[in-house]
């Protein structure tokens, strides 16, 4: 089936999900000219958007009642299962021919059932997670990493374009959301380095942003060093990516690996280090505030 390509003024968007990174996405997409119907469960988060012309929806289902692609990105699985497949979702006030458009970091079994049901009903789904965090979507430099049928994903690039420079169709339905769990097993074991090494050399007595400039330009650079190692030492611990997303997105890559009875250590080491995160009450903080853990477990005063 051909599908035609998205075009700012022509094509109608729909988004669900606009909180610290859904916010900036959609605002990209407002700007470059496209039409959008906008859903948030708490909706004073609409504000900016709507003052940008977007139209507010009471449900998923009304925002696909009145778009030709939805884009999503909410917190977890469930909500992702909810706001697609619900009685209230957006595949139940779907045409035949809309685009489904999951960005948030779910369950790739999630994202084949979700282009199960929309195939049923002449829908195309993809699953588009993305890495970049507040900073990448503020500055519409997202990673896209796309699963899903080609057509599709060719027809909705031009609106991706608006979001992100790297955009990339990873191959099937799944393949977007494996593709970010490698992302996130990386990421993971670099969070641990990162918070470590700055709490080494806050102990040590050295002037961290003096070592910062030597560190992160050389082979211990990274682009966690390079956003978050600021933020660390001017003790912002403010959420680019919530740590309780960060766990359930360890989750996911740790229950896979298990699925594909492969042994990834380093990645449950990161799992429980967070889940000491959250227990000491630093979910709704951002990854970075590992550190915090780290210290109390060190017993450093800071």
């Amino acid at each position: 089936m051909t599908i035609a390509k998205a075009e700012a003024g022509k094509t109608r968007i729909g988004w669900i999900g606009t909180g610290v990174m859904g916010r900036w996405m959609c605002q990209h997409a407002l700007t470059k000219g496209y039409k959008a119907t906008v859903y948030n469960r708490s909706a004073d988060k609409l504000q900016p958007l709507l003052e940008l012309g977007a139209k507010q929806a009471k449900t998923p289902k009304e925002v696909a009642e009145n778009s030709d692609v939805i884009f999503a990105i909410v917190g977890f699985p469930k909500d992702v299962r909810e706001v697609f497949l619900g009685s209230q979702g957006a595949l139940a006030g779907s045409k035949p021919g809309t685009i489904l458009v999951d960005m948030t970091t779910s369950e790739p079994s999630l994202a084949v059932e979700i282009a199960q049901a929309a195939k049923s009903q002449g829908v195309f789904a993809l699953d588009a997670p993305v890495s970049g965090g507040d900073v990448g979507a503020k500055n519409a430099a997202l990673s896209i990493m796309i699963g899903g049928e080609k057509e599709a994903v060719e027809a909705v690039t031009p609106i991706f374009e608006t979001m992100g420079k790297t955009i990339i169709h990873q191959g099937p339905a799944g393949a977007g959301q494996h593709t970010k769990m490698v992302n996130q097993i990386l990421i993971a074991a670099n969070m641990i380095a990162l918070c470590e090494g700055l709490l080494y050399g806050y102990k040590s007595g050295l002037d961290l942003e003096t070592v910062f400039k030597s560190v992160s330009v050389g082979a211990a650079g990274s682009k966690a060093l390079e956003v978050l190692g600021p933020r660390i030492m001017a003790r912002n611990f403010e959420p680019g990516f919530y740590v309780e997303h960060f766990i359930k997105d360890m989750g996911i890559a740790l229950a896979e690996a298990e699925k594909m009875n492969i042994a990834l250590p380093g990645l449950a080491l990161a799992k429980q280090l967070y889940e000491a995160v959250r227990a000491q009450g630093y979910a709704r903080k951002g990854t970075q505030a590992l550190m915090l853990a780290l210290e109390h477990l060190s017993n450093v005063k800071r």
